[in-house]
């Protein structure tokens, strides 16, 4: 009996190599498992399924390190051409709009061999740390349908959490890979800035704060991807360092004695966390300690600047999104009004438009000179930081729904729901979440794991050695693909 449901990426390439699978299969058991599961989820929002089929059947697909693996894209970036893209946007849903061209990104993904089922389901412009997008409606967690995924690639880690597909596209402008895999108990790796090309379509996104990679679970298979997604492409404005070695290579590398600092507290101390969240951290650290490594309680002494950081950062994610609904309004011919988008979108933009260009400059440049302060901690003798990756539970849904009266209100929720993850978007530098942890009720904790910039090496290697000290690979969800969904005999 093969149990597909629970294979990770690598081991059903595996599969297909061996010739004791076929694409085909592999995609149909995918598929299945979707139209059995999904309706419990509401997690693949956009389907592709026969034309999945027939390139799983095809003699041209690419015999890369993936091939056949029936893989999931998020509704926001990685466009493929001809195929939907809607961004969680009643807007573009509504005008039915198809990408015009494969972004670099998905161009990798394909030449890998992975096979695109569909599009994951995701905020409006990825702007919110939930997936309860007005588009298509929530996608529920499978540890607790009545909970939040998390956003804004909460489709793709619901997904992927209930077995449906062994990986799936996400991306990360503030915890947007790293939010998710922690309320739905996965592995989120944030590789460094320029690490992977936004291109043609993007150079310098968003000011540099998002980055695109992976909801996976486990760390093989995010070392693994992040090998045929990285590098250069053609007109990128700034590329990360290349890696020593694949980066594939880098799991089960014994990662020698590092220097570990520990913050398991809200940066700032403006409130408290979650005592789960916290108690997830500081067990880490003692796991770290127990495998040899060198641990304190140690941070950058910029993190407690969370005030200001959370200021300077509203500014440039404002400007952002104005600037996107621009974008559209010139994509698509139709000028983007009030009524076309969520509250908070238009709250948001109108904040954006309100700034002058010096404004932003000027917090851009702050959050430049926070992110120098922070990143010399690394240069004092640090290898890692851990921290909680979020500072609560998976929230139920709906608790983060706006107020039309007040839609800017929830941004504050919001914000004190991630004091840990959009740092490292400022900073640039590599993050990963790991499941390591699971709450009284049963609902999954993530821990945050930071290296220096470029070093994802450092980052893989202490994640696959907690991986093995501390398994998650067995453990799932209430809601999972069961064997009629996932086995063959």
């Amino acid at each position: 009996m093969l149990d597909l449901a629970s294979t990770d990426a690598t081991g059903q390439a595996e599969l297909v190599r061996s010739g004791e699978v076929s694409p085909l299969e592999l995609v149909d058991a995918a598929i299945s498992r979707i139209e059995r599961v999904d309706p419990q989820l509401n997690a693949v929002i956009i389907r592709r399924f026969e034309q999945a089929r027939a390139e799983a059947r095809s003699r041209e697909l690419p015999d890369g390190p993936f091939r056949g693996v029936p893989f999931l894209l998020k509704d926001l970036h990685c466009t493929t051409k001809g195929d939907p893209i809607h961004e969680g946007m009643r807007f573009l849903k509504e005008l039915g709009w198809v990408a015009r061209a494969d972004s670099y990104l998905a161009a990798k993904l394909r030449a890998a061999g992975f096979v695109f089922l569909g599009r994951t389901n995701t905020p409006e412009l990825g702007l919110t740390v939930t997936t309860e997008p007005d588009a298509y409606g929530p996608s529920r967690n499978p540890w607790n349908p009545a909970r939040s995924t998390g956003g804004s690639s909460g489709g793709s880690a619901a997904a992927v959490a209930s077995g449906m597909v062994p990986a799936a596209h996400a991306s990360d402008g503030g915890g947007s890979i790293r939010i998710p895999a922690s309320e739905c108990g996965l592995v989120g790796l944030k590789p460094s800035r320029g690490r992977v090309s936004a291109g043609p379509d993007a150079g310098d996104p968003g000011g540099g704060l998002p980055v695109q990679h992976a909801v996976t679970r486990t760390v093989r298979d995010s070392a693994a991807m992040l090998d045929v997604v990285s590098g250069p492409m053609p007109g990128d404005p700034y590329t990360a360092p290349l890696p020593r070695r694949p980066f594939h290579e880098e799991v089960g590398v014994d990662p020698g004695q590092l220097r570990v600092g520990v913050l398991a507290r809200r940066p700032g101390a403006v409130r408290d966390l979650h005592p789960d969240c916290g108690s997830a951290a500081r067990d880490t650290g003692d796991l770290l300690a127990s495998l040899g490594h060198r641990v304190s309680e140690a941070h950058p002494a910029a993190l407690d600047e969370a005030a200001e950081v959370r200021a300077k950062f509203m500014v440039a994610m404002s400007s952002w999104t104005a600037a996107s609904l621009d974008d559209w309004s010139r994509i698509t011919g139709k000028t983007i009004r009030e009524t076309d988008v969520e509250v908070t979108t238009w709250a948001m933009a109108e904040i954006g438009r309100a700034c002058s260009a010096p404004r932003y400059l000027e917090a851009r440049e702050w959050l430049n000179a926070f992110a120098r302060r922070v990143a010399g901690w690394w240069d004092e003798g640090f290898d890692l930081l851990v921290t909680p990756t979020i500072g609560g539970l998976p929230p139920r849904l709906g608790e983060l729904t706006p107020d039309p009266a007040n839609p800017m209100a929830v941004t504050e929720r919001i914000l004190a729901l991630i004091p840990f993850t959009p740092t490292y978007n400022i900073t640039g530098q590599p993050a990963i979440s790991l499941p390591l942890a699971w709450s009284k009720t049963g609902l999954p904790i993530g821990v945050q794991l930071v290296a220096a910039y470029g070093r994802e090496d450092v980052l893989i290697r202490a994640a696959s050695q907690l991986e093995h000290a501390r398994p998650w690979r067995d453990r799932q969800p209430p809601i999972f693909a069961d064997a009629s969904t996932g086995q063959r005999s």
